[in-house]
């Protein structure tokens, strides 16, 4: 394990969304530094029961916080910002973002009474500063949020280029193109190693134009004379002004349902966008407007059950409804692993009588992430001499590995979360690994997802947990009849022969122990655990959670 990279080496060290698509923390040591670029979360499922959000454990960096030097954040996604009020307090360091960055990330600060705690510096779009044996310098590029940015870490052994999550948009509708000859330039200079996001790796082509999707979506809008909700992500903010314009244009007014949307144009507006478009309608006053003439973009592309379009489908919303003859449009990709929610959340609008559009149907959206032909232009550009895919599941890294190989790269290095990597001296390699768990939002309480506690539950959501209550005398017998309360396991009115059947089972199990057997309270526990255990299973075929209480009357014989 490293301590301190030494100033003749230059270190990377992802924690978290390499391997994987989400909650991303990179670590760049040097000179006996470290710089973390990005620090986010990811979304609980099912194998994870109470678990909403989930983010990579900072152990590694925390226990060396006092070197530290910064965290220097790309864009605002939540697998790139969402971790940071769970996680600062345990590292303490200065935040750099730009603006609009920054306005997002104060308002989780604000929410988790850290706002007058964690320094947040304001660095301008393409800025440069110096962290440390860090020189920062921000490219700006294109991607499906306000300012992201690639960053450039020069160092005296090289320079890296972190590229966050980009794609190669000519008319991305909010904010400037990448910026191709900043990106040109630093080629020209020499790259030591690019870490580049791999999303759309498998994908083909290139990612498509923001435009080009306003114009589809006012086209399609223009066709229907009912209520429209438009579902989209709530940080694509020039997919909430493509939305707005082409409904504006048709004679809608645009309503916003979902608080994530209100907050995320609250910070867009704070930062000089979306100002010159009218005033959003309040969810309160949506169903004051006549049908064909509003619009309202909802939160809930993805099928999250908490989301305003959830929420509207099950009628649990106070003041907005989707009736028959409504259209419901499906402005985003499906993310992998919510397919079922989504096909859920359709099921449940068609049953509605509601119309269903998604990007299946219709061209209603396009990816933030590059595709094939956007990688292989980088590349051109840049000339990185080392290239580490991030950002992908291992079959985006291995197959942007190949790519990298088939644009002259010299060295494309497979990584994922913990695997070191020294980027100089020497050709690029590997030199070790490092934990990389993560931690899961239990509540109010961090918890390790491997952890006891996580896994208990999750045998429990998938078998049941029965528990008993013995009572014995000072001979070891049983005292009046043992009690027994099974979870999950059987409905009542099967429930009480179950329970009956593994009470006697244990009481046999128990009687057979000799004399000296049933005075030692483990011994006792441990064979009643296991009779009640063995006893549903057959019943059942679940093996349940199993836990048994012992109370001794030492007094009565």
């Amino acid at each position: 394990m490293i301590e301190k990279p030494s100033d003749k080496e230059l270190l990377f060290l992802p924690l978290g969304g390499c391997g994987e698509i989400g909650m991303n923390l990179n670590l760049y040591g040097h000179a006996g530094k470290w710089l973390m670029v990005d620090l986010g979360i990811t979304f609980g499922k099912e194998t994870t029961p109470g678990i909403d959000i989930i983010m990579p454990d900072p152990a590694f960096i925390v226990e060396r916080r006092d070197d530290l030097v910064g965290l220097v954040l790309t864009h605002a996604h939540e697998d790139h910002i969402g971790a940071v009020p769970y996680i600062w307090p345990k590292l303490r360091c200065p935040i750099y973002a730009t603006p609009f960055t920054a306005a997002v990330l104060r308002g989780k600060l604000a929410e988790a009474n850290l706002l007058t705690e964690a320094r947040i510096t304001e660095i301008p779009m393409s800025g440069r500063f110096a962290l440390g044996p860090f020189e920062i310098e921000l490219i700006s590029i294109t991607h499906s949020i306000p300012e992201p940015n690639a960053v450039v870490i020069r160092t005296s052994l090289g320079a890296v280029l972190h590229t966050g999550d980009w794609k190669l948009d000519p008319d991305p509708v909010i904010g400037p193109i990448t910026d191709e000859a900043a990106l040109r330039r630093l080629g020209e200079e020499g790259v030591l190693a690019m870490i580049c996001d791999s999303t759309n790796v498998l994908v083909e082509g290139s990612s498509g134009s923001e435009a080009e999707v306003g114009q589809s979506l006012d086209k399609l809008i223009g066709d229907f004379s009912q209520r429209i909700a438009v579902a989209c992500f709530a940080s694509n903010v020039a997919r909430i002004e493509s939305v707005t314009r082409a409904a504006l244009a048709h004679g809608r007014h645009v309503g916003l349902v979902g608080r994530s949307l209100w907050r995320m144009v609250e910070a867009a507006q704070e930062t000089g966008y979306l100002t010159d478009l009218p005033e959003f309608v309040d969810e309160a006053d949506i169903g004051h407007l006549p049908r064909e003439r509003v619009l309202m973009i909802c939160t809930g592309s993805q099928g999250e059950p908490r989301s305003a379009l959830a929420r509207i489908v099950r009628g649990e919303h106070s003041d907005v409804t989707l009736e028959s003859g409504d259209v419901a449009i499906f402005s985003s990709r499906i993310i992998p692993g919510n397919e079922h929610a989504i096909g859920e959340l359709h099921n449940a609008l068609i049953r509605r009588g509601v119309q269903v559009l998604s990007e299946r149907d219709h061209f209603i959206h396009v990816s933030g992430h590059p595709a094939r032909d956007d990688l292989a232009e980088m590349y051109r550009w840049v000339k990185p001499r080392i290239a580490v895919p991030v950002h992908g599941e291992l079959r985006h890294l291995r197959a942007h590995i190949e790519l990298a190989e088939s644009c002259q790269v010299r060295r494309a290095l497979l990584a994922e979360n913990g695997t070191l990597i020294r980027l100089a001296p020497g050709p690029g390699e590997v030199i070790g690994e490092t934990p990389a768990g993560r931690l899961g939002l239990d509540g109010t309480s961090l918890v390790p997802l491997d952890g006891a506690a996580l896994k208990s539950r999750q045998r429990m959501a998938y078998n049941g947990a029965a528990v008993a209550t013995l009572v014995l005398n000072g001979k070891g017998e049983l005292v009046g009849e043992p009690q027994l309360t099974l979870h999950g396991l059987a409905d009542t009115g099967a429930g009480n022969g179950s329970a009956a059947e593994a009470i006697a089972a244990a009481r046999k199990a128990i009687m057979a122990l000799a004399p000296a057997k049933r005075a030692e309270d483990a011994t006792v526990k441990e064979t009643a655990r296991l009779a009640i255990r063995r006893s549903l299973h057959a019943q059942h075929g679940k093996k349940p959670v199993t836990d048994v209480h012992l109370v001794r009357l030492t007094g009565i014989s």
